[in-house]
């Protein structure tokens, strides 16, 4: 199983550029982000090989959060190819976000 991918300003450009890439704009402190945590958890080893997880830190990296308007977290950034294909805020539950990555794998 491969691990979520930490982004930030050095790598975010080249890891959302191809494929389909999920990325968790997210905080330690936020309550509803751990809550989304095993759902990420668990949707990554259903689509390995299918997407890539990724997830942001908004405390560390504030400027991608204010570049791509994230203005709530948990928020999930979907691309495909470079370009975002959807985003969520808040939590949402598996079969939703199933449906979004099947959607674009």
């Amino acid at each position: 199983m491969s691990d979520v991918i930490v982004l930030n300003e050095n790598n975010y450009t080249e890891i959302t550029s191809s494929g389909v890439v999920v990325v968790d704009f997210y905080a330690d402190w936020c309550g509803p982000c751990k809550m989304m945590a095993p759902i990420i958890d668990e949707a990554k080893e259903t689509y390995e090989g299918k997407a890539v997880f990724a997830k942001i830190d908004v405390d560390e990296s504030k400027s991608i959060a204010l570049q791509n308007k994230v203005m709530s977290i948990p928020t999930l950034f979907f691309f495909k190819d470079g370009v975002v294909a959807d985003r969520v805020s808040g939590v949402i539950d598996k079969g939703t976000l199933y449906a979004k990555l099947d959607a674009l794998v």
